[in-house]
């Protein structure tokens, strides 16, 4: 029997854990090729030199309470890279100002008015208040978007003041593309479970008290595991290089530029699979392509060591306010080991699901707008050292209302169709731990398959 040979369609973290994993799983003699249609392998994560120091402009931390990232961490002898926050808390402007992030909320939703007062109204306190006792109508088998959920029960402000930041902040959306089910799982739980009202659903879903570090990062930036496992995975890497011509006959599948292959992981946007797919698989494609995708950028500044930024993590932004930013990192107080660079780092990010005019600016004009805004929120006004701006076409997809469903439909398009996978940020969770999960859980189904 000849070596194997599969083709990973996607050079991000999704297509390198999935190569890494099937290098174990087919040994050393498999061929493993992995076309990436960018300069570069690492997809949203990007790490950059910005002051003489490594410094993340894509993703920038992961959920360090989920297991893959550590464990992968450890499998690959990193785990002496892995770094917490420090602690500081974010902040929210909203109303002109800034203001403390409200506490005891889930993804923004309060649990009670408490959370939320000094942001909103006295009109949308009292409707807080009053809101367990107004008769709650919930779908055990439907869904609908955060912002409907919400605003029928609490108000619209706070979903714009509130919600709005803090999805935005992970899906580069708003609340009304975002699906209660997908996007706030825990809540859609509490609901199905027969919660009364909304304020018993996230009352019952704040996940319980821990000391334990939300978040983690690694110290020299996630392209220390890029290289990692691509070392491990010894695929063979083929960048600038557009996978195309999907189909399969006699067994075997066919991709250009590749030829022939035993197996085909796909972990690249759901556009590019839906183009993938439309001959091949066309229900799949259909399926991929109503999983529409957001842009954004990310405006790195390295400021004087002496800038007065906030001593706070960050600062979101309410939707609505005078700004063309949607949220700070202010990184140097969010991270101990950047805070010893002789830098100040910050981050600023634009651009949401239906709003992405600002990707055709020039990098001098987004950092001009960076700097204004930063100005506008906290004050500092310091010529930067050093700048770098990261555009991220299509970076994020958006899961609407009904995206576990359009996604169990295309898992089972696929899983009638041997020797093909589909991973990615797409699929089940936006964050890296997900997209881990995401390349591990393809990689194995397809070597099973190829065993079989």
């Amino acid at each position: 029997m000849t070596d194997p040979v599969v083709a990973v369609v996607g050079g991000g973290i999704s297509g390198l854990v999935a190569a890494y994993r099937l290098r174990g799983a087919l040994g050393p003699d498999a061929r493993i090729v992995v076309l990436e249609r960018s300069p570069r392998l690492g997809g949203k994560l990007h790490t950059v030199d910005l002051a003489n120091g490594p410094v993340d402009v894509g993703a920038e931390a992961f959920i360090a309470r989920r297991p893959e990232v550590p464990a992968l961490l450890d499998e690959l002898g990193l785990s002496d890279q892995i770094v917490h926050p420090s602690g500081a808390r974010p902040l929210l402007y909203a109303g002109g100002r800034l203001r403390p992030l409200p506490a005891g909320t889930l993804m923004g939703i309060p649990a009670d008015a408490r959370s939320v007062e000094g942001l909103v109204d006295d009109e949308t306190l009292q409707r807080i208040s009053d809101e367990p006792g107004v008769p709650l109508n919930w779908d055990r088998a439907g869904d609908m978007s955060v912002a409907a959920l919400v605003g029928s029960r609490f108000g619209e402000q706070v979903v714009r003041r509130s919600v709005d930041p803090l999805l935005g902040g992970v899906y580069s959306g708003l609340s009304d593309t975002a699906g209660v089910r997908a996007t706030v799982p825990a809540l859609a739980a509490a609901l199905d479970a027969g919660a009364t009202s909304l304020t018993a659903a996230v009352a019952a879903a704040l996940p319980a008290p821990s000391h334990t570090p939300v978040f983690g990062t690694l110290r020299d930036g996630y392209g220390v595991l890029l290289a990692a496992l691509e070392r491990a995975a010894a695929p063979e890497i083929h960048l600038e290089t557009t996978a195309g011509g999907l189909r399969r006959s006699n067994g075997r599948w066919s991709l250009d530029p590749v030829g022939e292959v035993d197996g085909v992981v796909l972990a690249v946007p759901a556009t590019e699979v839906a183009a993938l797919l439309a001959e091949a698989v066309p229900t799949a494609a259909d399926l991929a392509a109503e999983i529409p995708l957001a842009s954004s950028v990310v405006v790195a500044l390295a400021l004087p060591g002496g800038s007065a930024l906030p001593q706070n993590s960050g600062i979101l932004v309410a939707t609505g306010e005078e700004l063309a930013a949607k949220a700070f990192t202010l990184s140097s107080r969010k991270w101990p080991h950047l805070a010893q660079r002789d830098v100040a780092l910050a981050r600023a990010s634009f651009g949401r699901y239906g709003d992405d005019a600002l990707l055709s600016a020039s990098d001098e004009q987004l950092v001009t707008l960076a700097r204004a805004d930063l100005a506008a929120v906290t004050g500092v006004e310091d010529e930067p050292v050093a700048s770098y701006v990261q555009r991220w076409h299509g970076g994020l997809p958006q899961y609407r209302s009904g995206h576990n469903d359009v996604v169990g439909a295309l898992d089972a398009a696929v899983a009638e169709v041997d020797g093909l996978e589909i991973a990615g940020a797409m699929l089940h969770g936006v964050g890296v731990p997900a997209c881990v999960a995401s390349g591990t859980t393809a990689a194995a189904r397809l070597a099973a398959r190829m065993a079989g």
